[in-house]
C-alpha cells in the first residue's frame, strides 16, 4: 500500500521550499566557483525532501541541530535566502554576521542551533537542550541531524546513551547518503541497517527511504509525537543520496556516473513534481513558482554582492570579552 496522496496546498508549499533549497545551492555552487564564497561549502542538492518534510513536522518552539551541510535546513526553517548567502558571502548581514560561513548557520529566533562543523560534536549539545526541555518542564522537542559517518564516533554515543537513559524528547536522523565524505557505508560499517542501533539505547528505530517529502513528515511526525508526549527519543535513518560531491572540492570519482544517474531517477523535488501534477494542478502553476524562486534567489546573490564586509570590531566582540566585562 503506497503514500496516501497529500493535500494538494501543503504539496506545493513543500515544493517551493524544496525549490527555493535547490535553486540557492546551485547559486552558492556557482559562486563559489567564481572565487565569491571561501572555505568549504557541502551542498544539500538530492536530500531537499528530508529538510523540508521534518521542518513540517515540527513547531516553531522546537530545536534544531545540523552538521556543516546545514544551508537545506536553515532555508526549511525559515531563514531568509538573502541572510543565508550573505553568510556565504562572509557579509555583515549573514545570519552569524558573516564570521561563520557555510558550515556555522545560526538563527536563534527560528530555533535552529547550528551548522557545527566537527562531526557529531553537535550531537552531545542537542542532547543538552533536550535535557534542559525535560528539565524545566517545556514543550519542545529537539531534533538532531547527522550523517551516517558521525555514528562511529564517541559523540554519537555519549548523545544517545543519555537520550535513551533519561528518555529525553529529542529525533536522532541519520541522512545516509550513502558515503560518508568518499567512503561507502560498507568500508564503515558492520551494520548495514543503522537503525540497528537504537536497540542499543533502549529507544524507538526507524528506516526508510527519503525521496518522498509527505513520507519524510509522516514518519518524523510520529517520532517528533512520540518525544512531545514523553514517550522517549528516536533513532531514524533516512536512506537518501547527494547528486553533488562532499563538498565543492571534491570530483566525487569513488561512485559511478551510472550510480549516480540511477540516484536521480528518485529526485526528490521532481517526485513531487510529478505527485502535484497528480493531483490535477496545471504545470504552468509549477513554472510559476519555478521563476518566483529564481527570482528570491537571484536578489539574494544581488543582496550578498551589495552587503558591508564582515566587521572586525563585531569579530573581536564575539571573541574576547571588552576590559572590565568580567
Amino acid at each position: 500500500m503506497g503514500t496516501p496522496l497529500p493535500d494538494k496546498d501543503d504539496l506545493l508549499r513543500q515544493y517551493r521550499s524544496m525549490m527555493r533549497i535547490r535553486r540557492f545551492e546551485e547559486e552558492a555552487a556557482r559562486n563559489y566557483a567564481k572565487g565569491r564564497i571561501g572555505g568549504f561549502l557541502h551542498l544539500y542538492i538530492g536530500q531537499e525532501a528530508i529538510a523540508v518534510g521534518a521542518v513540517d513536522a515540527l513547531r516553531d518552539q522546537d530545536y534544531v541541530f545540523q552538521t556543516y551541510r546545514d544551508h537545506g535546513i536553515a532555508l526549511a526553517r525559515g531563514m531568509p535566502a538573502k541572510a543565508a548567502m550573505a553568510e556565504l558571502f562572509g557579509k555583515d548581514t549573514g545570519c552569524s554576521r558573516g564570521m561563520g560561513g557555510s558550515m556555522h548557520f545560526f538563527d536563534v529566533e527560528r530555533n535552529f542551533l547550528g551548522g557545527w562543523a566537527i562531526v557529531g560534536g553537535h550531537m552531545a549539545l542537542a542532547a543538552g537542550t533536550a535535557f534542559k526541555s525535560r528539565y524545566n518542564g517545556e514543550d519542545r522537542v529537539t531534533i538532531c541531524f547527522f550523517g551516517e559517518g558521525s555514528t562511529n564516533i564517541g559523540g554519537f554515543h555519549e548523545a544517545m546513551s543519555l537520550a535513551g537513559l533519561w528518555k529525553l524528547p529529542i529525533v536522532f536522523v541519520c541522512e545516509n547518503n550513502q558515503y560518508a565524505m568518499g567512503t561507502p557505508l560498507e568500508r564503515t560499517s558492520a551494520l548495514k541497517d543503522l537503525s540497528i542501533k537504537a536497540k542499543g539505547y533502549a529507544m524507538a528505530g526507524a528506516r526508510f527511504e527519503g525521496h518522498d517529502v509527505t513520507l519524510v513528515q509522516e514518519r518524523i511526525a510520529e517520532a517528533v509525537d512520540r518525544a512531545r508526549t514523553g514517550a522517549g527519543p528516536t533513532f531514524i535513518e533516512v536512506l537518501t543520496y547527494r547528486f553533488r560531491g562532499h563538498s565543492m572540492s571534491d570530483p566525487a570519482k569513488y561512485r559511478s556516473r551510472t550510480e549516480l544517474e540511477q540516484k536521480k531517477q528518485l529526485d526528490p523535488i521532481q517526485v513531487a513534481r510529478e505527485r502535484i501534477l497528480e493531483l490535477g494542478v496545471e504545470e504552468a502553476k509549477l513554472d510559476d513558482i519555478d521563476l518566483e524562486v529564481d527570482e528570491e534567489i537571484d536578489a539574494a546573490v544581488k543582496f550578498a554582492e551589495e552587503s558591508e564586509p564582515a566587521r572586525r570590531e563585531v569579530m573581536l566582540g564575539t571573541v574576547y570579552a571588552e576590559e572590565g566585562e568580567l
